[in-house]
């Protein structure tokens, strides 16, 4: 029997196949189940015009009760978006990748937030933290307890 996290994964990875996702984000590849990658580009007018960032979704069994670990990469020569809830370790400070996550939210929804999180971005910079935070940051960004309190970024 297959599980709740596989059932949905598989349904969410045929809708995306057979529809597509909306302008800027593209799949790149989803050979499994636990490991999927974008690209998102922002549209229109922004600091990000023009440049494309690769998203990193793992799953583990409990998805989607709980949230996807979602990260930029560097790959093919990109680097994480310099932004001010972006770690450069690609690790992204999100109350929806957090304490506001819920099992009705997507990967496609997730990726167009965070297309919206960048275009909307007035300042390109690094976290305050960043440093100490990358030093001393867990592979896995799901095991980080972000404080959330800037959405004016």
């Amino acid at each position: 029997m297959a599980s709740i996290s596989s059932r949905r994964l598989a349904k969410e990875l045929t809708e995306i196949k057979l529809e597509g996702c909306p302008v800027g984000i593209k799949l790149v590849k989803a050979d499994d189940l636990e490991t999927w990658w974008f690209t998102i580009e922002v549209m229109g007018d922004s600091l990000y015009q023009g440049e494309a960032f690769t998203l990193q979704f793992r799953f583990d069994s409990s998805y989607p009760i709980s949230a996807p670990a979602v990260q930029f990469v560097v790959t093919d020569g990109r680097q994480a978006p310099i932004h001010p809830h972006v770690y450069s370790n690609g690790h992204i400070c999100a109350s929806i990748l957090g304490n506001e996550w819920s099992p009705v939210l997507s990967v496609v929804a997730v990726c167009v937030t965070l297309q919206s999180m960048l275009g909307s971005c007035k300042k390109k910079e690094r976290p305050v933290d960043n440093d100490r935070y990358v030093r001393h940051a867990p592979e896995n960004p799901k095991k980080t307890r972000f404080h959330y309190d800037d959405d004016t970024v």
